[in-house]
């Protein structure tokens, strides 16, 4: 089976720590999606970005509606959330 080496959160530095930093500020601690992405610093970056222009930016859905229809897209993909 392989294994993704992943940096302890509490002691990541560099541009990885500041990454989790701002993803505590953001939900209260790093989700495990966002924690298995930081080998690849800028794919993690990405998704974060990308993650915010979804829920966050300007749309003309309600912020309560994207997060419905995430939910429920997770659920139809078996995918707990």
């Amino acid at each position: 089976m392989a294994w993704i080496r992943l940096p302890a959160i509490e002691n990541a530095t560099g541009h990885v720590g500041r990454l989790f930093q701002e993803a505590i500020r953001r939900a209260g601690r790093v989700w495990n999606i966002v924690h298995v992405m930081s080998p690849n610093p800028p794919v993690m970056e990405a998704s974060m970005a990308f993650y915010g222009a979804l829920m966050h930016g300007p749309s003309p859905l309600a912020r309560s509606r994207r997060e419905m229809l995430a939910t429920l897209v997770s659920r139809e993909l078996g995918c707990p959330y």
